[in-house]
């Protein structure tokens, strides 16, 4: 008698296997949240957005489905990579094109794909797009191929269509074996709009400006919604606390209410990064599912090239505007021969949620919250450098990539929903639990006394830039976070508020780019080699400190 484990397993191993594939940005995503009934984001509409596979198992159809990247042509990029592999282990292939770019991704898909001896099915997309030619189109390319030809609008596929496809998952049969594709009718249905962002010159600088926004205006929101906040916050929260622990033991009283409290910096942290976190989400959420995010990359790909990366590359990059990590995973969508410029431009450029929430806060303590524009004009500029300056290779005699432009569409609420609601779970189950930590630690370390000699140590070398030792404080915590700069709010921004302009931005940009933070740094070796992320962290550093002396020199007399 075989036990329920046992039998799970071998009902596991009898599964029949379907493989989605196809072009970035075909609806391959959407279509496995509209099959698998899972609320896992699926529906986005921006290119790139799946760098590993998804599965799940439709119980009650005995059917395995497998979500890959989209794939590119001549692409050497991991998730192409991991997109063919895939499709070697499955039983059926569902090819998933554009209805209204089948004539041409259609034939690019076959001859790019190894499908002997597989049982395929083709799903034409974006049905809502096309006329009534798709029935006629479809029909054709059915008798083409030989196998079963079907069309969906996969962000609302309804339960007669999805009972249709599965149907066919189970049904299909080989292809066949040297079809003719040569009589395909002309691409039907609307054709994704032409914007302004596609014109040769007025395009990028449009494009930039947009990104400019993107950022600048929910940046902007939360700065105004945190200086409302810290107020009552002291008033309501912070000062009775302090008035009830006066008679509270001396450790407690610091790990709690001290310079670097649990309850007093933690709370300070918090209202500082969240607002930029949740405003960030919302920008970018809304920038990726309206296609826009994906226009703007294709208008910025020749300035990119001059960095030695290319359009695409950007689209991490941006990504770590929220989260580093994220990022650095995303850059599995590089070729190989940019990936390591994009992390390279990731960790030094890309200002995360928490450090731009952290660097906010500091420089609205020093009263000077101007200073955030020329700060992050700065970050993405010498971040250009320094990666063209360390990295050497070029994308511009590369084999042309073939991509479909994307639609541009109105957000779908529940997606844009979904992207918030997993940011905000991330911020409050990852990132204030590591700060609160730091909380913990700071607070040890000044009560031990070993966080005096760590500043006496560090407090030489910070004279270079003309800075006072307390300040290595915040240095030394942005190490472990980005957001550990906040730290140096501590007795309520005493020594941020007794700093000049000029000091004040070099400290801020000293401690956002002298190396990469340990978890984004962790995440590096894992992905791309322990002597990379080494590398990456000396070069990064020499970067930093010589980039902090020549604007110092600059900025003499502010």
């Amino acid at each position: 008698m075989l036990n329920e484990q046992q039998r799970d397993a071998l009902h596991q191993q009898s599964l029949q296997q379907a493989v989605l594939i196809g072009f970035e940005s075909a609806g391959k995503s959407a279509l496995f949240r509209s099959l698998s009934g899972e609320h896992t984001g699926t529906e986005a509409n921006v290119r790139g957005s799946t760098v590993v596979t998804r599965q799940t198992v439709l119980r009650d159809e005995s059917l395995r489905l497998i979500d890959t990247p989209g794939i590119r042509i001549q692409d050497d990029s991991e998730t192409t990579s991991l997109a063919l592999h895939t499709l070697a282990t499955g039983d059926t292939v569902v090819l998933v094109v554009r209805s209204t770019h089948a004539n041409t991704e259609l034939p690019l898909l076959l001859n790019m794909l190894d499908l002997d001896g597989k049982h395929v099915v083709l799903l034409l997309t974006f049905a809502d797009k096309t006329g009534q030619m798709v029935q006629e189109h479809a029909d054709h390319v059915r008798r083409v191929l030989g196998i079963s030809v079907l069309t969906a609008d996969c962000r609302k596929l309804d339960s007669e269509r999805r009972a249709l496809l599965i149907r066919a998952i189970r049904q299909a049969r080989p292809m066949k074996r040297k079809p003719i594709l040569a009589d395909l009718p002309l691409p039907i249905g609307q054709q994704p709009q032409h914007t302004l962002l596609e014109h040769r010159i007025i395009g990028k600088w449009l494009a930039a400006a947009a990104l400019l926004l993107l950022f600048a205006l929910p940046v902007y929101i939360a700065y105004v919604l945190s200086g409302w906040l810290q107020p009552l916050a002291d008033t309501w929260v912070l000062d009775p606390l302090r008035s009830s622990s006066v008679h509270s033991q001396a450790w407690l009283n610091t790990l709690l209410l001290g310079d670097y409290g649990l309850l007093s910096l933690g709370l300070y942290s918090f209202i500082w990064a969240f607002p930029v976190v949740l405003c960030m989400s919302i920008s970018v959420a809304l920038t990726e599912e309206s296609g826009l995010k994906d226009r703007i990359t294709d208008a910025l790909d020749s300035s990119m090239r001059r960095i030695g990366l290319n359009g695409r590359d950007l689209i991490p990059v941006l990504s770590g505007f929220g989260c580093n990590v994220v990022a650095v995973f995303q850059s599995r969508a590089c070729s190989r021969c940019t990936r390591r410029s994009c992390v390279s431009l990731i960790t030094f450029g890309s200002a995360c949620s928490y450090q731009i929430g952290a660097s906010l806060s500091i420089f609205s303590s020093g009263g000077r919250p101007w200073l955030f524009l020329p700060y992050l004009i700065t970050l993405v500029f010498v971040g250009a450098l320094h990666t063209r300056i360390w990295n050497r290779s070029s994308v511009q005699n590369a084999a042309p990539v073939y991509q479909g432009q994307t639609f541009l569409q109105m957000p779908s609420w529940r997606a844009v929903q979904w992207r918030v609601r997993g940011v905000i779970k991330q911020f409050l189950m990852q990132a204030m639990p590591i700060f609160l930590l730091i909380c913990v630690i700071a607070s040890g370390l000044q009560w031990s006394g070993l966080l005096t000699w760590l500043t006496a140590v560090c407090a030489p070398l910070l004279s270079w830039f003309h800075l006072p030792g307390g300040a290595a404080e915040g240095i030394l915590f942005s190490i472990l976070r980005k957001d550990g700069l906040l730290v140096l709010n501590q007795g309520n921004g005493q020594l941020i508020a007794s700093l000049g302009a000029a000091q004040l931005f070099l400290l801020v940009y000293l401690a956002s780019t002298l190396t990469a933070c340990l978890v984004t740094l962790w995440t590096v070796a894992r992905e791309l080699g322990v002597a990379f992320a080494m590398q990456l962290a000396s070069k990064q550093m020499l970067t930093s400190v010589i980039s902090a002396l020549l604007l110092g020199w600059l900025m003499i007399g502010l």
